[in-house]
């Protein structure tokens, strides 16, 4: 192998994945014949555009129930099965199913027949053909052309034979233009009358026409059969040439599908064989005419024994004979009758019901066998991307038709020369010159043609690409990455990274030119360059290797006049041979051509014919012109009447021709639908998809549905799918994409054209698009039925009545609506193959490709957000297949069409777990968990994913996060807009979230998109200072006030001047000596009102016609002026706390109040619509609330006086709800309630400190604001007034921050100049989190697991609600709690601190009940059984007293450590040096010991639980020791490792005490089996930190430090991962992004609680989805009530207790004194009063 470039690093496009299956030969040499581009060696459809297409031959009379039954119920299971095991199509191919019963035997319907059957035997992947032969041989066909000669002899013969000839001659014409002439049927269009009409019109007349061609159908037969046997008889015509016109299509087919094949390809066909047993006796019966050939004579109807005697030929000779010689599937089966009714409808369904179980089986069972499952594709983008390429290069090449100078010149340059270097070929010419196609023939012949030159050992390498026709080959990176990767495995060379940089792509694949020699010469042909995308200066050409080595060729291919390409290749190559331009061909030749195409299908045109034909030419010889008149001219008859207008003269006219002509031929809505549908499909459709989506299209089924009766299922026939693609042969290609053959248009022009035919009606557009997005959604799937609407008149000619209707009896008849099931399929993201194996899966690529295109072109935004980016499945599906950034391309795209801040919100958080994700994808669940619910209450659309994480995350993580502490990471947009604050006048928040106004003092007025930091529009307002700007509610004007008195009425939305007003004062002019400027302005609806400084009047302006008003007089100078949301009033505040009230209308002054604190001024009015309030805010920050019912006499409800402190009001809010009104003053922030109005909190800044500005969040229970000349954002929770989040502005310090209500955003503007806008729904998520501030030391858990208590150092234990996270209660210590332990209930607490007390809590209610005093504790321990607490001191003696009294029952005198008690509550065994003491707790006296020898300690122990008298223990001898405390004896010993023990840090044993996990601190797990004294080494993520096993022994919990040597994964502390023992496989890995404290495993379900260092704790739960039991703890966990139930977002109160003052119980020494004669009861632990701690072994619990 050769080595390239080591010096380039980046990850490799092409994701290795997950097929380990090794490929069959056959495959490998198909794969290296694709890689190395040997066209010709690939097979007709390349590897994978695969589908399994079975062909169904029958009678369609006598199988109608077996076709039903299978249409109905076996083929959709089957397409399931294939879809979901092999990621193909099943696809069946069934003309008969949905076609007219007239149309059965037309000679189109039969020639249509067997073309597709051949088509399916040569590209079906698997089965191919099913036979269904009953007891019905089935009647002759009418032939549809028959040549002259031969028609001239049966016509001779018939009149020989005294038949009336006169039919025959009726309706077969003679046409000259067939090679030789022919007599050909003509059609029942032009020969029954009124044929065309019927079709549309009643019923009566189609029956009318139906038995009319029925009677000269039975005609024509029998004159054909009588003198096609009598020329049998004389001899004079073959048995073979007299077959086609005795034959019915049954033996046809059949002998077509099974006579000379090889029995490898008999395998994948089966016959079914359906015999009636003494058929015969039943002929009479009228119903049994279907299921026999009958000949009636006089009355007597019989059985047509000639017929019989072909189906006894066919039934039991020819299939025999086929099966005995090779290996064909043959079920043949007896039926017998029903006495009275023969075949009946019961009978038949019996047969039916077997045979659809059967054909299910041997259709599964030949799949398996002969479809390989191609993971390949799913694991190998470069292979699929190859194969893209060569599957469109083999469609164009077969169009290809005729030999030119232009590829005899290319075949001449591809070949290898002696002499110096080459440069590329430039092949040019204008659009429809046949560029793709002599490109693709060159690639094709390529190969042969080196191979033919250089000998046959040469082997060529050939890469062909079709610029823009994938996504890899429009982008230059991705294009040449491909070029490159496909030339580094054809030369063997290694590429150990790709470049990061695309000029040193060009270097690598200059390099790898180089590695091309004349036993391996390179061809590299690109089709199209004018399709590259303009990203890096592509189309200067600057990437295209100029200079050649002597056995590399390039070919390429540009229109003349696009993009400048052609003449930048002319300053790069000089020299004019590299030039072939496709021009225009020389008519003569053209026309030669196409004598030469029509005579290849046996046709010519007359001379007569021929003279238009030249004429057209004479206009145009385009290559595609020439065949699109072939294309007409094929189908003229010889007495065609043709002009100069029966053919166009350009190729665009040409197109559109065909195009009519096909919706004459197929039905215009049904053309104009398809088409449509293809045509804006993103990669183009399938043929069963497009069958698909039609038969989802009501406006089609109502055209097509005229032939058939509505039924389940309601789907169009599929004939019409295969005659569209086979009358446009040619123009719709067909192109392999991943494992699904797709249909799109030969060119752009086709595309351009059918665009403008049938894609030009918005409404219809839309409803399409809708309809794509409905079924790649998967919206009617599943037997899920959708409703067909249709017209009463259209249903008149259908004749419904006559209709199989299951709906007609019911009351339905009357609505205009049935719903049918129209048989889609599921649209999952991926086909799991295995359900075990979650990883093993085919990607719904055609979902993929197509859905999201779809919903945002027919606006579906919420199908995009919730059917799309918030699906679990299809962000995991994405990243697994390597498709990160085009997952998070697609959430911006929706973002940028929905504006749901969730959406960008989920962008920014994968980006922030990138790194995480692609080494990890498993760990996405658990990554977006911890991050979304703590937000998931301000961002409620985000509840939808983390119920998807819950559904589908645990198959791929076991760790699920309950409740997440994580703090948010969030930083905010941010656009520089000046140098410096001091020049923004003004900013003003829009409608659009990401939209803002911001006026600076230059004079422009600029509308910003803060997100993509576009300046949209800019007002220059003519050098005129500006003062301020406004927006109205509808932002339909724009306000601007400047220095000049003037106000500028702009329209916003155009950004242009409507209208310039001056403002006047009152006349003694304010403010002495100088100018007055606008003091201030406000806007209602319709109207701006503005007053001067020091000015009395307020200015009203009329904003519609920009005129004054009229002025309103107030008493005093005007301050502040507020509209009511209504735009009735006005309300004006002004000095000596006085406001007036004014009609907006008319202008009238209605009152004025005046407050009792009349000594300052109105610094702000509020109205409150909802209470009919009014509040003015004095600038001391007084209140006066006023009623304002009767509008023209308030009055006044409240004076609330809060002039404290001399700091003057900087800002005042009301709430969203009008419940608070927050007034934000330099030194303190007060939240007022305005139910009550009082004072609720208050929170006062430090003496240094002052407060800029401060707003509330949506609900109202933060407060975020900010201080002066600091650079951060606080947030405070109003119930605890605690700090709970401070952001970093990193621009500088925060000087103003202003509230957008529409959006809740906070825009802060920072003294550099810079805008930032916060989202507040973010900002108070983060204030959500519950913390104590300090690092959480232990954390016990109650025995319900619903509550979880934490002590960190200081004097509160914690109670937490396990289920919300949140802290439910506080109990308050006199000093610093040292030890806490719970009853198994949890309702008791037993805690002790330093100050030697001990309590004991009722923790539901909180209260202190009971306080000893008197001994330092240095542990708790209560018995199992709730009865007895155990406390011990170092000092003095421990004791054991009885909860329930707090009467001490014995006291103990010896020493231990790390004491526990035995699960029979008998013992209480402890380490002391080097013995092991198991103390009674009944008299307190040590009544086992085990004793080490001198200078050996005891390192650790541990109890077995389910072996109450059993302890593990560890010495520092290395030795583990089984201890039973009862027997004092050893029961078993393990001897570990020299040196083992060196740096122990834990030891855990499992419940059955037959393992043991040690953990000495580095990256191994030790897990000894205590029974054989093995010890198994796994290696872990990381080193271990915590360690825990689960109580039924089966998993270990760990968390891991992350090893220095790995990529810095943004914040990641350390790892938590479940590891499952039984195969040491790690199930879950979760990071944590702070650091944890405590590690904690719950009892009975597997849950996980960890403790961290800010205080704050976070709980898990474990889900091993291959555990059998597996119980899905988490939709029923309460954190996920938040997340289900809207009335769990309020927080619980948290209740604060505090500890009893005096104590109940002193300890002295050895005894106890109590408060009180007789000792306080607290028994409440549920448990039987027991006078001594039990003796007894058997557990109680």
């Amino acid at each position: 192998m050769k080595r390239l470039n080591p010096r380039w690093k980046s990850p490799p496009m092409w994701p290795s994945g997950v097929g380990s299956r090794q490929p069959c030969p056959r495959e490998s040499a198909l794969r290296k014949a694709a890689i190395s581009g040997n066209i010709n060696a690939l097979p007709h459809h390349v590897p994978t555009g695969r589908s399994v297409r079975v062909f169904i031959c029958a009678n369609p009379d006598d199988t109608e129930a077996e076709r039903n039954a299978l249409k109905e119920h076996v083929y959709p299971k089957l397409r399931d099965f294939c879809r979901e095991n092999y990621g193909i199509e099943f696809q069946v191919v069934d003309l008969y199913w949905g076609a007219d019963p007239e149309e059965w035997d037309s000679p189109e319907l039969q020639r249509l027949r067997m073309k597709l059957l051949e088509e399916c035997l040569k590209t079906s992947a698997g089965p191919c053909f099913v036979g269904l032969v009953g007891e019905k041989y089935g009647s002759i066909r009418v032939p549809g052309e028959v040549e002259s000669a031969e028609f001239e002899m049966i016509l001779d013969a018939a009149v020989e034979a005294g038949l009336d000839t006169h039919i025959l001659e009726e309706w077969y014409c003679r046409d000259e233009n067939s090679v030789p002439p022919a007599y050909y049927l003509k059609p029942k269009a032009q020969m029954l009358k009124n044929y065309q009409n019927s079709m549309e019109s009643s019923s009566a007349a189609k029956t009318k026409n139906d038995k009319a061609w029925r009677n000269v159908s039975e005609e024509i037969k029998r004159i054909f059969r009588t003198a096609v046997l009598q020329l049998q008889e004389k001899g004079t015509m073959k048995s073979a040439q007299a077959k086609k016109f005795l034959c019915s299509a049954l033996e046809d087919e059949l002998d077509f599908a099974l006579g000379k094949q090889t029995p490898a390809f008999l395998k994948k066909c089966v016959c079914y064989i359906r015999k009636i047993a003494n058929f015969d006796r039943f002929a009479k019966i009228p119903d049994m005419t279907r299921y026999m050939d009958i000949v009636v004579s006089g009355d007597r109807v019989m059985r047509n024994q000639e017929s019989y005697e072909r189906l006894l030929k066919i039934r039991d000779e020819f299939i025999p004979t086929v099966v005995a010689a090779s290996n064909l599937r043959v079920y043949s089966s007896v039926t017998h009758c029903d006495m009275k009714l023969g075949y009946s409808q019961e009978v038949e369904s019996n047969y039916v019901e077997g045979l659809c179980k059967q054909f299910y089986e041997d259709m599964v069972d030949i799949i398996q066998a002969t479809v390989q499952q191609n993971l390949g594709t799913e694991t190998d983008p470069l292979y699929d991307e190859i194969l893209q390429h060569l599957s469109l290069c083999k469609s164009y090449a077969e169009h290809y038709q005729f030999k030119t100078e232009s590829l005899d010149y290319i075949q001449e340059y591809l070949l290898p020369s002696k002499g110096s270097r080459m440069s590329p070929l430039v092949v040019y010419g204008g659009p429809c010159t046949g560029k793709t196609l002599l490109l693709s023939e060159v690639a094709k012949q390529a190969y042969t043609w080196l191979q033919q030159e250089m000998g046959p050992e040469t082997d060529p390498v050939v890469i062909v690409r079709f610029i823009g026709s994938s996504l890899l080959s429009t982008d230059l990176r991705t294009l040449l990455q491909s070029i490159c990767e496909q030339i580094a495995i054809n030369y063997r060379c290694l590429i150990h990274f790709l470049p990061n940089k695309i000029q040193e792509m060009k270097e690598l694949l200059i390099n790898l030119l180089g590695e091309s020699s004349f036993h391996r010469p390179l061809v590299i042909v690109l089709d199209a360059l004018e399709q590259l995308s303009d990203a890096d200066e592509v189309r200067k050409l600057w990437w295209l290797p100029i200079h050649l080595p002597r056995t590399v060729r390039i070919v390429v291919s540009t229109l003349p006049n696009k993009h400048g390409i052609l003449q930048k290749l002319r300053q790069l190559i000089h020299d004019e041979g590299y030039y072939l331009e496709l021009i225009q061909r020389d008519r003569k030749v053209c026309s030669q051509t196409l004598k030469q195409q029509l005579l290849g299908v046996k046709r010519k045109v007359t001379s007569g014919q021929q003279i238009y034909v030249n004429e057209a030419l004479a206009k145009c010889t385009l290559p595609m012109f020439v065949n699109l008149i072939y294309r007409e001219v094929v189908h003229w008859r010889s007495h065609k009447d043709v002009d100069d207008r029966s053919l166009c003269s350009t190729v665009h006219e040409s197109i559109e021709q065909l195009f009519y002509s096909v919706e004459n031929k197929l039905g215009q809505r049904f053309v104009f639908r398809a088409l449509g549908y293809i045509t804006m499909a993103k990669a183009g459709l399938t043929e069963v998809e497009l069958e698909d989506i039609l038969s989802l299209d009501n406006i089609v089924l109502g055209d097509v549905i005229v032939a058939t009766y509505l039924k389940n299922p309601l789907r169009i026939s599929y004939d019409l799918v295969a005659r569209l693609k086979e009358e446009l042969d040619g123009y719709l290609v067909e192109r392999q994409v991943r494992n699904v053959t797709l249909m799109v248009w030969a060119n752009r022009h086709l595309h351009l054209i059918a665009q403008k035919l049938y894609l030009s009606n918005e409404e219809d557009v839309h409803q399409m698009h809708s309809l794509l997005a409905e079924y790649f959604l998967g919206a009617w799937s599943g037997g899920r039925k959708k409703i067909f609407t249709y017209d009463n008149n259209h249903f008149t000619s259908l004749n419904i009545s006559h209709h199989k209707n299951p709906h007609q009896s019911h009351e339905k008849t009357s609505s205009d609506k049935y719903s049918y099931d129209r048989q889609t399929p599921e649209q999952p993201w991926v086909f799991q193959c295995n359900l075990l194996e979650p990883d093993i899966f085919f990607v719904n690529h055609r979902k993929m490709t197509e859905l999201v295109y779809h919903l945002t072109r027919s606006g579906r935004t919420d199908d995009l957000m919730f059917g799309v980016i918030m699906n679990f499945s299809w962000l995991y599906t994405m990243i697994k297949i390597g498709q990160f950034e085009k997952a998070v391309t697609d959430i911006d795209l929706a973002y940028s069409y929905t504006q749901e801040k969730e959406l960008k919100f989920l962008a920014t958080t994968l980006r922030s777990i990138k790194v995480k994700v692609l080494k990890n994808p498993a760990s996405l669940s658990a990554e977006l968990q911890q991050r979304l619910l703590p937000v998931v209450t301000s961002l409620p659309k985000l509840r939808h994913l983390l119920l998807e994480c819950d559904k589908d995350g645990p198959k791929y993580c076991s760790i699920v996060p309950l409740h997440s502490s994580m703090d948010v990471t969030y930083s905010p947009e941010r656009l520089p807009l000046c140098s410096s604050y001091m020049q923004i006048v003004e900013i003003v928040p829009t409608l659009a979230p990401n939209i803002v106004l911001v006026a600076l003092e230059d004079g422009s007025v600029s509308t910003w998109d803060v997100e993509s930091k576009q300046l949209q529009r800019q007002i220059d307002t003519a050098k005129s200072v500006v003062l301020g700007i406004r927006l109205t509610t509808d932002e339909k004007y724009l306000v601007v006030a400047t220095t000049k008195n003037t106000l500028l009425i702009y329209d916003n939305h155009k950004s242009c001047l409507l209208s310039e007003v001056e403002i006047k004062g009152s006349k003694q002019g304010g403010v002495t000596g100088g100018v007055a400027f606008i003091n201030g302005f406000t806007l209602s609806t319709h109207h701006a009102l503005a007053w001067l400084e020091a000015s009395k009047e307020v200015n009203v302006i009329d904003l519609l016609y920009g005129w004054p008003l009229y002025q309103f007089h107030c008493w005093y100078e005007v301050t502040c002026v507020q509209c009511s949301p209504d735009g009735m009033y006005a309300f004006c505040g002004q000095y000596l706390n006085t406001a007036s009230i004014f009609h907006l209308g008319n202008g009238d002054k209605l009152a004025t109040v005046t407050s009792e604190f009349s000594g300052g001024f109105v610094k702000s009015i509020l109205i409150l619509d909802t209470l009919s309030q009014m509040v003015m805010v004095d600038n001391e920050g007084s209140l006066s609330v006023w009623n304002t019912k009767e509008i023209t006499n308030p009055r006044l409800m409240e004076d609330y006086d809060c002039r404290g402190d001399d700091s003057e009001v900087v800002g005042i809010e009301l709430s969203e709800d009008q419940r608070s009104i927050l007034i934000c003053k330099a030194r303190s922030i007060e939240v007022l309630d305005t139910k009550v109005w009082k004072m609720v909190e208050k929170f006062k800044a430090k003496r240094t400190e002052r407060f800029v500005a401060a707003v509330l969040s949506k609900n109202g229970q933060s407060i975020v604001a900010s201080m002066e000349n600091t650079s951060s954002i606080f947030v405070w929770r109003r119930d605890s007034g605690q700090c709970m989040a401070s952001l970093i502005e990193i621009s500088g310090a925060i000087v103003k921050l202003i509230k957008s209500t529409h959006h809740n955003l906070l825009l802060s503007v920072a003294s550099s100049g810079v805008l930032s806008v916060w989202d507040i729904d973010i900002i108070t998520a983060m204030s959500n989190i519950d913390k104590t501030g300090k690092k959480i030391q232990t954390l016990q858990l109650s025995g319900r697991e619903d509550y979880v208590f934490t002590m960190d150092g200081s004097e509160a234990v914690h109670k937490w609600n396990f289920g919300t996270g949140f802290i439910e209660t506080v109990f308050k210590h006199e000093g610093i709690v040292e030890n806490c332990v719970l009853t198994s209930s949890g309702d008791l607490m037993v805690t002790s601190d330093d100050k030697s007390s001990q309590y004991i809590w009722q923790t539901t209610t909180g209260e202190n009940i009971f306080r000893i005093n008197g001994q330092k504790i240095s542990q708790l321990l209560i018995t199992h059984n709730d009865q007895f607490v155990v406390s011990l001191c170092e000092q003095n003696a421990s004791r054991v007293w009885r909860l329930g009294t707090g009467h001490k029952v014995c006291n103990i005198l010896v020493t231990l450590q790390n004491a526990l008690i035995t699960t029979a509550n008998t013992f209480l065994v402890g380490s002391s040096k080097n013995k092991l003491l198991a103390v009674s707790l009944w008299s307190g006296s040590v009544s086992k010991k085990f004793v080490c020898d001198d200078g050996i300690t005891i390192v650790n122990f541990k109890l077995i639980p389910d072996c109450p008298d059993c302890v593990v223990f560890i010495t520092s001898t290395e030795t583990v020791f089984i201890w039973n405390v009862a027997d004092e004896s050893v029961c078993r010993r393990v001897q570990l490792p020299t040196n083992f023990l060196k740096n122990l840090e834990d030891f855990q044993i499992s419940p059955n005490g037959k393992v043991g996990i040690v953990s000495k601190g580095d990256e191994n797990i030790n897990v000894l089996d205590l029974h054989s004294g093995k010890l198994r080494l796994v290696h872990a993520a990381g080193i271990i930190w915590r360690q825990k096993l689960s109580r039924d022994g089966r998993y270990l919990v760990y968390v891991c430090f992350r090893s220095c040597d790995e990529d810095d994964e943004a914040g990641v502390v350390s790892n938590l991962i479940v590891m499952r023992l039984a195969d040491g496989k790690s199930i879950g890995t979760c990071s944590l992004y702070k650091t944890p404290t405590f590690l904690s495993l719950s009892q009975r379900a597997l849950n996980i609680i960890i403790g961290f260092e800010d205080g704050s704790i976070g709980t898990y739960t474990v889900v091993d989805r291959v555990d059998a039991a597996l119980k899905i703890k988490i939709a029923t966990s309460n954190s996920r009530q938040i997340v289900n139930n809207a009335s769990q977002k309020v927080r619980p109160k948290c209740g604060n207790h505090s500890f009893k003052t005096v104590a109940d119980c002193t300890w002295r020494e050895s005894t106890e004194v109590f408060s009180r004669d007789s000792p306080i009861n607290v028994s409440d632990s549920g448990e039987g009063e027991s006078t001594t701690p039990t003796k007894k072994t058997e557990l109680l619990q």
